[in-house]
């Protein structure tokens, strides 16, 4: 099957789609659908790539993704399994100009919000308590809900996701490519990676390679691999308290703890340290 584009299984005549996925790990292919996504996450953890950026997500987390944006839950592999309730729907879910209605203004904010989209900072118990119910409901009360769900979402204050909108979607020959490329650095960022060796693994020269990841991601191949290591990083200080700060750079592929402590700060704002240490209150 191409990564892309990515088609949301559709029963007839069902305009909104609810999803529960419990597997070892969520889907881990790159891909993009043209539905908004949002989903609740009830048990895993791992890093998020969305758009032109990593995420850490973990039990408890509810994002949304909007449609067209290039997405991967890359779990990581526990004794239980992975579970989370998924709603799929589009802005013509129920008529192109069903949501123009002026008494959906309110969720105007949403609509925009999900473009890029973004990860809820606020409300999520109540949140994810309608995200589990709408699972579970008839069409009417399933459709009810989800209004109260929008205005909800619409009111919560958000982390945006990424900072680069894509205006259409990928090729499948762009789809694999990056595909080949995140999943080896996925695998690997641990260790030393060379734009020579990353270009080959895309078939194109170093200069043509850096040329289609900026064009695609708004951002150089090494902004998203730093980025991509200190998401690592973070997961590591969050859940493993006996490494030391030294161990976390080096598991995460940094050469030397200045560089590590650098980048972490130009990324997260603190020093790892502090970071660890705001763990624990």
């Amino acid at each position: 099957m191409k990564v892309y584009p990515f088609k949301i299984p559709k029963p007839i005549n069902e305009h909104l789609i609810v999803q529960v996925d419990k597997e070892p790990i969520f889907y881990n292919r790159l891909h993009q659908h043209e539905e908004i996504q949002i989903s609740h996450i009830i048990n895993g953890s791992g890093k998020l790539l969305v758009g032109d950026s990593v995420h850490q997500f973990s039990k408890g987390d509810i994002f949304v993704i909007g449609g067209n944006l290039p997405h991967v839950f890359k779990s990581v592999l526990n004794e239980q399994d992975a579970h989370m309730i998924t709603v799929f729907f589009t802005s013509r879910s129920f008529g192109a100009d069903f949501f123009k209605l002026p008494y959906f203004n309110e969720f105007k904010t949403f609509f925009s919000n999900a473009t890029a989209g973004f990860k809820v900072e606020t409300n999520q118990k109540k949140i994810a308590q309608q995200l589990v119910k709408l699972s579970s409901q008839n069409k009417l009360k399933r459709f009810i809900l989800f209004l109260e769900l929008l205005d909800e979402l619409g009111r919560a204050n958000t982390q945006t996701l990424s900072r680069f909108v894509y205006s259409k979607s990928l090729s499948s020959n762009e789809g694999e490519r990056l595909q080949i490329v995140f999943d080896f650095v996925l695998k690997n960022f641990h260790q030393p990676i060379s734009l020579e060796q990353i270009a080959k693994m895309a078939y194109m020269t170093p200069n043509a390679f850096c040329r289609f990841f900026k064009q695609r991601t708004n951002k150089t191949f090494f902004q998203y691999l730093i980025e991509l290591r200190v998401a690592h990083a973070c997961q590591l200080l969050s859940s493993n308290k006996e490494l030391n700060i030294n161990e976390v750079a080096d598991l995460s592929g940094f050469n030397s703890i200045s560089n590590f402590n650098k980048k972490f700060k130009k990324i997260k704002g603190v020093t790892p340290t502090h970071y660890q240490q705001s763990l624990s209150f």
